[in-house]
């Protein structure tokens, strides 16, 4: 009797692998996507962090010298406020040295000018009442010895007319005539004056006595000039008014 053969396993078929749908790959490249997206968000993220704190450093920095500027600036600022407000008292102290300087020479030679004039006046007048007396004053034995004397008082012009009418006219008649003549002067003020110059008005009482005649009274007023020579007032001018 035959014995019936066991029958041969039969192989199993490999299961074909079944392709995930379409949604399942559009999900994981979706994550895929989603995860690439948010690396470059992180490197955005990174180099933008990078670049403001580099621009804060760089502003710091700035903001720092800025500072460091201006805080020289302002250590500066007092010592040259300083600088100027000392030029400038310096420079108030100078004009206001020179105006007193000015203002003190001005009334100085005001002054002296003042001082100068008056002397000038009070010394012509007195020098134009005396020589008028002794231009205008003579007796017969002396008038040679004093009208030539009077000359002295005299300058320019005046000088030359006033000896050559004493010697041809006035010395010859008082001689042979016997005159005699006394001046006087009972006023005299000044009309201008300064350091050479000066003009005095003289008023004259003159008495002439011819011989043995009787004494003939004349009043006169007369512009004497002077003019300052050295330390002498010299007569110039003797004109009648």
């Amino acid at each position: 009797m035959t014995t019936p053969e066991d029958p041969k396993p039969v192989p199993e078929k490999e299961t074909p692998a079944v392709p995930a749908d379409d949604d399942e790959l559009t999900r994981d490249e979706a994550t895929e996507a989603g995860t690439a997206l948010d690396e470059t968000d992180a490197v955005e993220e990174t180099e933008a962090v990078d670049e403001t704190d580099a621009a804060e450093t760089t502003e710091a920095a700035e903001d720092e010298s800025t500072a460091d500027g201006e805080s020289d600036e302002t250590a500066a600022d007092p010592a040259s406020g300083k600088v100027r407000r000392a030029v400038v008292l310096t420079v108030l102290l100078c004009v206001l040295l020179l105006a007193v300087l000015v203002g003190a020479g001005f009334l100085g030679w005001k002054y002296y000018s003042g001082q100068a004039a008056e002397t000038a006046r009070a010394e012509s007048v007195q020098v134009a009442s005396d020589a008028t007396v002794k231009l205008l004053s003579y007796e017969p034995d002396t008038v040679e010895e004093e009208l030539t004397a009077a000359r002295e008082l005299l300058t320019g012009t005046f000088q030359e007319s006033y000896t050559e009418l004493t010697n041809d006219v006035v010395i010859p008649g008082a001689k042979e005539q016997r005159i005699s003549a006394v001046a006087n002067v009972p006023a005299a003020a000044s009309m201008t004056a300064d350091s050479d110059h000066a003009e005095v008005l003289v008023f004259v009482n003159q008495t002439v006595i011819v011989g043995d005649g009787a004494p003939t009274a004349t009043a006169s007023s007369v512009k004497v000039t002077l003019e300052k020579t050295g330390d002498r007032w010299l007569i110039s001018g003797f004109d009648p008014v």
